[in-house]
């Protein structure tokens, strides 16, 4: 039993993901933290672990017909439509202060074609300051009537394959949740040449206005997100880290320091906060600040103690 002042315990909160180091397991998630300048006025960027981007596509996007945010009973509705800058324009005006923020960036990668992510991740990887790239497979594919390309092994495993082919940067595979096995989905990835796997996105949803009779979102359907989907977030991440062997990143209702370490408890190497920095811009530096008290109050030096620690 360590027995030394807790003030006096040297903390390590850095974490591996494939040749990825990070300072400390907490990033900022996709969709939820812009392109980084927007949160620099409230908190000191580079205490995270890393800034995943908003979802970066082949040209620009408009993104879907407002209204785009709706808040629910206990978490919210999104249905952005991926809106962005495009990828010339995200290397030209973006990175730049991304570069500057000191701490690792990963891009969020999304299309609607494997054509569409194989030439984004070709034209990130000659980009300097990125560290890995996300690829959020909860796309429709256009190609094949609408299909998410993360909902069947084979067609996810292709993208992977195919963009895993293209750069030497970490890969790491966004799961949805919106399918009957996340494990088969996570498996194929793994297969198929990525580095790791963040779990999970949102969980499709809906809300009505019962006096106009009309959805509340104007993309009619969006993506649930925040408290509501902790729970199935929390068991999918258990389930792929139980069965892969690359690292699993968990997202899905994480709002505070005990939140991210249930996850991490679960098996998850580092955690993605979204909604939670609409409702605090600083969750995410709470949340690294809870971490490091949690390690002080048990004795511990190193986060990695608590990653897949859960007893069953």
């Amino acid at each position: 039993m360590n027995t030394a002042p807790l003030e006096n315990v040297p903390l390590d909160l850095s974490i591996e993901i494939g040749s990825l180091h990070l300072k400390n397991p907490v990033l900022a998630a996709s969709g939820t933290f812009g392109y980084g300048r927007e949160f620099a006025k409230v908190m000191d960027l580079s205490r995270l672990g890393g800034i995943v981007t908003k979802a970066i596509t082949l040209e620009p996007r408009l993104g879907n017909p407002t209204p785009r945010i709706v808040e629910t009973a206990s978490g919210m509705l999104n249905s952005i439509g991926l809106a962005n800058v495009g990828v010339a324009a995200f290397a030209r005006d973006k990175m730049p202060f991304l570069r500057s923020c000191g701490t690792a960036v990963i891009v969020n990668v999304a299309g609607r074609s494997m054509d569409e992510y194989v030439e984004v991740v070709r034209r990130l990887s000659d980009c300097p300051g990125i560290h890995a790239l996300e690829i959020n497979i909860s796309c429709p594919n256009v190609q094949e009537g609408g299909l998410a390309f993360g909902a069947d092994p084979k067609v996810a495993a292709a993208v992977i394959g195919a963009v895993r082919s293209v750069t030497r940067l970490p890969v790491i595979a966004k799961l949805t949740p919106n399918v009957t096995d996340i494990v088969r989905i996570a498996e194929a990835v793994q297969e198929a040449g990525a580095d790791a796997v963040s779990l999970i996105n949102t969980l499709v949803g809906m809300a009505i206005d019962v006096v106009r009779r009309r959805p509340e979102l104007g993309g009619v359907t969006g993506g649930l997100s925040g408290p509501a989907i902790k729970p199935v977030a929390l068991a999918m991440v258990w389930k792929a880290a139980q069965a892969v062997r690359i690292p699993v990143i968990g997202m899905g209702g994480i709002m505070n320091a005990g939140d991210a370490l249930e996850f991490m408890l679960a098996g998850a190497v580092a955690v993605q906060v979204g909604t939670a920095n609409f409702v605090d811009p600083t969750s995410t530096i709470r949340i690294v600040e809870g971490l490091e008290d949690t390690l002080r109050e048990r004795g511990m030096g190193s986060v990695k103690e608590i990653i897949g620690a859960l007893e069953v």
